[in-house]
């Protein structure tokens, strides 16, 4: 079984994979400091919900945005684990060509999602990834990440709403009921919802305008699910295409 781990700025995210399916998937918090004797607890605790031991696992894969965590994660796979996991980062077969300004300064959850992307959809795909930053990144019919986007989440954009205001309380991010609202919480929700829908049709609509060929739209993060039903610019929403990705990658460079 293969462990792979999507560090995020807000979750830390576990999957279990076995062969190509996916058996099991839980979240951590990123946000807490964690010990790497904490960390090691919970993934022993999370093998034990799934019915697996330690000794199921065969190797662990990391792709990571948060370099502060890495630290005291990469003890706790050592230590409980007893291997030394493959991190997604330079020097990693992925398998794509990426011909921006900076290659190294893709994110290594961007480069995944474009790989598992392009291995599970083909080219021509425009994947978002709806996180902490909500981002856009196209691969082209040939497996060359050319062009990408980066604008904050909807989470991120409700917390400095009302974190930067002093009579807006916190709500929850969700589909609201109508856009008719009546009270403030739900002037929020619409608010917020509706202004992000809206920026997310509008960009995919100029990606359509400036790249001259028909593409397909794939959408994961765990807030995508919030706008997957709500527009046909998105053609599939694909919670788990990190995951697909990590294991594509990892296939390439298996020890």
């Amino acid at each position: 079984m293969l462990v792979a781990v999507d560090i995020g700025n807000t979750n830390i995210v576990l999957g279990f994979i076995e062969g190509s399916r996916i058996v099991g998937t839980y979240r951590i918090s990123t946000k807490a400091h964690h010990t790497s004797d904490e960390y090691g607890l919970m993934i022993t605790q999370f093998l034990g919900f799934s019915h697996f031991t330690p000794d199921d696992v065969d190797d662990v894969i990391v792709c990571s945005v948060v370099p502060k965590v890495m630290h005291s994660f990469r003890a706790s796979i050592v230590k409980f684990l007893g291997l030394e996991p493959m991190i997604v980062g330079p020097g990693v077969k992925t398998g794509m060509n990426i011909r921006i300004d900076d290659p190294k300064s893709l994110g290594a959850d961007c480069l995944s999602d474009c790989v598992g992307a392009y291995a599970e959809y083909g080219g021509r795909v425009l994947v978002a990834d709806f996180g902490t930053a909500t981002t856009f990144n196209y691969v082209d019919a040939t497996g060359t990440i050319t062009c990408g986007l980066i604008t904050t989440g909807i989470r991120t954009a409700a917390a400095a709403l009302w974190g930067e205001t002093a009579q807006l309380p916190e709500v929850e991010i969700t589909r609201p009921r109508s856009v008719l609202a009546t009270g403030t919480k739900t002037a929020m929700q619409a608010g917020l919802y509706y202004n992000f829908l809206g920026g997310i049709e509008r960009t995919i609509q100029q990606f359509h305008a400036e790249i001259p060929e028909d593409f397909t739209v794939v959408a994961t993060g765990g807030l995508g699910r919030v706008f997957k039903d709500d527009t046909d610019l998105i053609d599939v929403y694909d919670p788990d295409l990190i995951f697909k990705g990590m294991e594509e990658i990892y296939r390439r460079n298996a020890r």
